[in-house]
């Protein structure tokens, strides 16, 4: 049995897929892109978010701790990372929610259990598990396992990826998957990595020897106003998408900023402070575009 690390479940969801669907959210991604509206995802470790506004000075998490990594100072209990391991034990002691434990170690099983709960509302709705990260291709193996546990239980499949992973273990996900999701956020490769930290060669690479390979496929484009949201860029998105099988749909994502105050949290600097959501008109006015490269284009997930 393989194990892994869990950020995050969402029961309900109706944006991550057809249907009802649990997503679950595993930790680590190689990109870090300027609106990333979940940066506790970005490191693969697991880690203790602390606010010490809410902290009732208790004591707790010092003896919680299993390391000696929480000291007590006139500031607040002050973490010595060097020691601490992120196991979350100070987070689970913690009875004001100072502490908040972000990604743990769970087996497939412990996960699939999570999901199964769900079974009735999946065979209602066409829907099913999702999973998303993060990047979920950083950890094949638990993924290739929790996929194979969705397929004996009959569970419909997603994953959700940027695609900036090793070929080979794209294409193995795709022996066990139903369909991806697969973002697009940017044509040019230079621009490309300023926003995400990355090219876009590969990316587009296993694009297409993800769709040759018969998979299928929903193409994800966040419209990020003054980023990618250009008429240039949205007709090369469209005329790549275009020459490419199986791909099902196109979803425009607009930007919003509903993560802001995570980075706040984490004491992380916003990059797109200024940037607005693109209005109804920008929107349309991107969906036509696409469209017209004879798209199934949709706006929102």
């Amino acid at each position: 049995m393989k194990s892994g690390i869990v950020f995050d479940f969402k029961k309900y969801s109706i944006h991550d897929g057809p249907g009802i669907r649990t997503t679950v959210f595993l930790k680590g991604c190689p990109l870090s892109c300027w609106w990333c509206h979940n940066p506790e995802s970005i490191s693969p470790q697991p880690a203790v978010l602390y606010r010490p506004e809410r902290c009732i000075g208790c004591g707790a998490c010092l003896k919680a701790c299993p390391n000696g990594a929480i000291n007590a100072t006139p500031e607040g209990f002050a973490t010595d990372f060097s020691r601490c391991v992120g196991c979350g034990a100070c987070a689970d002691a913690c009875p004001s929610t100072a502490r908040e434990r972000v990604g743990r170690l769970m087996t497939s099983e412990e996960v699939l259990t999570v999901i199964r709960k769900d079974i009735p509302f999946y065979d209602e709705s066409g829907g099913g598990a999702t999973f998303s990260g993060g990047e979920p291709l950083l950890q094949p193996e638990f993924l290739w396992e929790l996929l194979e546990g969705c397929r004996k239980s009959h569970i419909h499949t997603a994953v959700d990826t940027t695609g900036f992973a090793q070929t080979a273990v794209l294409l193995e996900t795709a022996r066990l998957t139903d369909l991806f999701l697969y973002d697009i956020k940017h044509m040019d490769p230079g621009k490309h990595k300023l926003y995400t930290g990355v090219d876009n060669t590969l990316i587009l690479e296993n694009l297409k020897a993800l769709t040759d390979s018969g998979a299928r496929v929903a193409i994800r484009i966040p419209l990020i106003p003054g980023i990618n949201d250009d008429e240039e860029n949205l007709r090369l998105t469209g005329r790549f998408v275009a020459a490419l099988k199986g791909v099902v749909s196109v979803h425009l994502l607009p930007y919003h900023a509903a993560g802001r105050n995570k980075y706040a949290k984490w004491k992380i600097a916003y990059r797109l402070p200024e940037t607005l959501p693109p209005s109804a008109e920008a929107q349309e006015a991107a969906a036509e575009n696409l469209k017209s490269f004879g798209l199934n284009v949709l706006i929102g997930g």
